[in-house]
């Protein structure tokens, strides 16, 4: 018999500490490959924290993260838990690719360039290689028009998808969003939802923390609450955002419906 495979992402205790301020409380969670996980909760519950402790980007305070089966952050040696090497680190958070709300992309560089990046500084393509992934990515997110525009002359909305298709051109095996539609003017949000829209019905496993329910409903196999540091709830879609089950999130469901 073949062996089931390892879940895509695990998370285990994840306990993340700022001073005396406990961020994360414990947080356990996995999922199969392909899976879309929707991460609803008021503000300071500690969703972006979870992402960025996910690739280790906020080193955590406690507990595990496996991908495929493999630590990311750790590793064993003679039974004991050691910190990865920089460089160990670097190839593992390769394979996670990160949307921040801010974009974050290099002003001083083109949407081409901003792509291009990844691939030839981390994956050390050849620059005709990676120039070819670049542009594929930037037509896959309906940029093909835009490809040596500086950031500065593109919208909030632009800017998001060069940030997608850079964290894509990485060819991570996890996606991580962090409310990628925050800070953007209404008239753009759809724009960058359709792209992860697109992007789930490849089959990328994607944690996706959101404020929109609605795209949540429509793209989520399941939605995980938070609130104050702690998975307060965790389900398919339509159970969780339908029918609730704990208090805390009939409370913040209702109090978003109703507005």
């Amino acid at each position: 018999m073949t062996a089931e495979p390892p879940p895509r992402l695990r998370v285990v205790d994840l306990r993340k500490r700022f001073g005396q301020t406990e961020v994360l409380r414990r947080v356990s969670f996995e999922m199969p490959r392909g899976e879309v996980l929707c991460v609803i909760g008021p503000s300071g519950s500690g969703k972006s924290t979870l992402l960025r402790s996910i690739n280790h980007l906020e080193p955590p305070t406690g507990g595990l993260v496996y991908l495929d089966g493999e630590l990311v952050g750790h590793q064993v040696r003679k039974r004991r838990l050691y910190e990865r090497s920089h460089a160990d680190l670097a190839a593992k958070r390769r394979q996670i690719g990160m949307v921040f709300q801010s974009f974050n992309l290099f002003a001083h560089k083109t949407a081409l360039e901003n792509v291009m990046c990844g691939p030839l500084y981390s994956r050390r393509l050849r620059r005709p290689e990676a120039e070819e992934l670049a542009l594929r990515l930037l037509v896959s997110v309906g940029l093909e028009h835009r490809l040596h525009a500086y950031p500065a002359n593109l919208s909030g909305g632009e800017q998001q998808r060069v940030g997608i298709a850079r964290a894509l051109a990485l060819e991570p095996k996890v996606m991580l969003f962090d409310e990628p539609t925050s800070a953007l003017d209404p008239e753009r949000v759809g724009e960058v939802l359709e792209v992860i829209r697109r992007l789930a019905g490849t089959g990328m496993t994607m944690v996706v923390v959101t404020h929109e329910l609605g795209f949540a409903a429509e793209v989520a196999d399941r939605v995980m609450f938070m609130d104050e540091g702690r998975v307060v709830e965790i389900g398919p879609c339509r159970s969780v955002l339908d029918h609730p089950s704990h208090p805390r999130t009939q409370a913040f469901l209702g109090s978003i419906l109703t507005k």
